[in-house]
């Protein structure tokens, strides 16, 4: 079957270097070996997932402009570092950042950890001028708006090191975004407010197209499947889960399991077929589908799908950006929302669910396909597969358009085991301790307008959020261990007057 892949192969980070002519052929090669082994030495990191590709030192204003056009024509580029071995005189670089249309990482850093103190003479000086160089090249920066990530320290320090791994990470979704196709199947959730928004500004925000297609067009694609490849979809659902004895074959409900199985192929075969990474169902419009998908979206989101339920497109294409930053890391990324509460007695949790779809990446130990009524949808019971999720440190994204602007929201979690068994709950699920508390992140979360379904991810954190709300331009507001809700109202405040401002520039 069709697969996403590794979505950060073929990836690069364009490694730029600047300097100036007047130095002399001998200290240019100096400094073109020093900047390569830079390079190099980053791209050996294991923590940063793209690859970074050393590009000739640049030393006047044509060569900087025609690197910067390259970079932002290229499909593989999707960020570049840039960093001033020498003093490179700023004017050089107005027309390159002017017309560079990738996201900028300064790297302010030198090629010796230490200095040479008993030996250090005005060769050495005259070699090693980041310290001066960069201070011209951030004035520039500030002075045309580049939008960038600074960076100081030197390349073998692990915090330099973790730091450009967060920002290609989300350099690697502002790529995926600004190529996301998005299927949706049917319209959204009738009278929901929080999954409609303006798909023409998300489009000029992030990337992301998103387009409708009716579901009985998924419904010819799913009918169309041969039995003998769902034959073999079913058997393998048996090695990878715990398959409930009434969905194995000769079990009265093993025709469910093939329908499901049926399912996915059909909507690989769609999403494939039109190059779409994303997509959503909603349980109000399934036209002739026997079953909610349910398994067969769960497995197209361990794959890197984005999914929306209720037609909730915002959600997925966040999802697949998420699935995309997170790509390689230890931990999960997953469709969520907050279903209800345990407030005591103990420390408040959160018990996230929804109806069929939880992604297994996030499971804590081998999921059980199972088998259970769905009282809304108005079609046969659906297959899903059901699990705790791990535990560990995570977030809670959410994704909202406030009518001006789109606002990301983040709450920082720690994500336990359930504190008793379920075994009446059919459906995959993650409890999670939400930081600072219950009481103070619920509050920071309604007062910001955030919406209720969310992506929960474990392979994703705080910075490389952050990074990926400053390359797009979004508003970005944390909840974590530091959150009061009453600052965080100030803040939302603060916010609203500078979005509008800058709109109005």
């Amino acid at each position: 079957m069709a697969s996403l892949g590794e979505p950060t192969t073929g990836r690069e980070i364009w490694f730029l270097t600047g300097s100036q002519a007047l130095y002399g052929d001998d200290t240019l090669a100096q400094v073109a070996h020093q900047s390569q082994q830079i390079s190099e030495r980053l791209g050996a990191a294991e923590e940063i997932p793209l690859r970074i590709v050393w590009k000739p030192v640049l030393t006047d204003a044509e060569s900087i402009r025609r690197l910067c056009l390259e970079a932002s024509a290229s499909d593989d580029c999707v960020g570049v570092i840039v960093w001033m071995h020498t003093f490179s005189p700023a004017k050089m670089w107005i027309a390159g950042l002017s017309a560079l249309d990738r996201p900028v990482l300064h790297l302010h850093t030198q090629y010796n950890l230490s200095l040479p103190w008993s030996s250090i003479d005005m060769n050495f000086m005259n070699l090693n001028q980041a310290a001066h160089g960069d201070r011209e090249f951030g004035h520039i920066e500030a002075r045309v708006g580049v939008n960038r990530k600074i960076v100081a320290g030197h390349a073998t320090d692990p915090r330099v090191i973790r730091r450009i791994a967060a920002w290609s990470r989300a350099a690697a979704g502002r790529h995926a975004a600004r190529t996301l196709r998005l299927a949706r199947f049917g319209d959204n959730m009738r009278d929901v407010a929080v999954t409609e928004g303006d798909k023409v500004e998300a489009q000029l925000r992030f990337g992301y197209s998103v387009n409708t297609y009716g579901v009985n067009d998924l419904v010819a694609v799913v009918d169309a499947v041969e039995d003998k490849a769902v034959t073999e979809l079913a058997a393998l659902y048996e090695e990878q889960y715990d398959v409930r004895p009434a969905l194995r074959p000769g079990g009265i409900r093993h025709d469910s399991l093939r329908y499901a199985a049926r399912q996915e192929i059909g909507l690989r075969t769609f999403l494939t077929e039109g190059g779409f990474t994303a997509f959503t169902t909603n349980f109000e419009d399934l036209g002739g589908l026997r079953q909610l998908p349910g398994l067969a979206v769960q497995r197209l989101m361990a794959d890197g799908y984005g999914f929306g339920g209720e037609g909730d497109w915002k959600t997925s294409a966040l999802l697949r950006t998420m699935k995309v930053m997170g790509a390689g890391r230890p931990g999960g990324t997953s469709f969520m929302e907050d279903y209800t509460y345990h407030l005591g007695p103990g420390e408040p949790r959160i018990l996230g669910a929804h109806m069929l779809e939880v992604c297994p990446s996030i499971a804590a130990g081998r999921p059980s396909c199972e088998i259970h009524a769905l009282s809304i949808g108005d079609r046969e019971d659906p297959v899903r597969l059901v699990f705790d999720a791990a535990p560990g440190p995570g977030v809670v994204v959410g994704l909202a358009d406030l009518g001006d602007r789109f606002r990301l929201t983040a709450n920082v979690v720690d994500v336990v085991a359930p504190s008793q068994p379920l075994p009446q709950l059919p459906v995959a699920r993650a409890v999670w301790k939400p930081r600072p508390s219950l009481a103070e992140s619920a509050e920071s979360w309604l007062l910001a307008g955030a919406p209720h379904h969310t992506v929960l991810s474990s392979a994703v954190d705080l910075e490389t959020l952050a990074d990926f709300a400053a390359m797009t331009g979004v508003e970005l507001l944390t909840i974590d261990e530091n959150t009061s809700s009453d600052h965080l109202a100030k803040e939302i405040r603060w916010n609203a007057a500078y979005h509008r401002l800058a709109q109005a520039l």
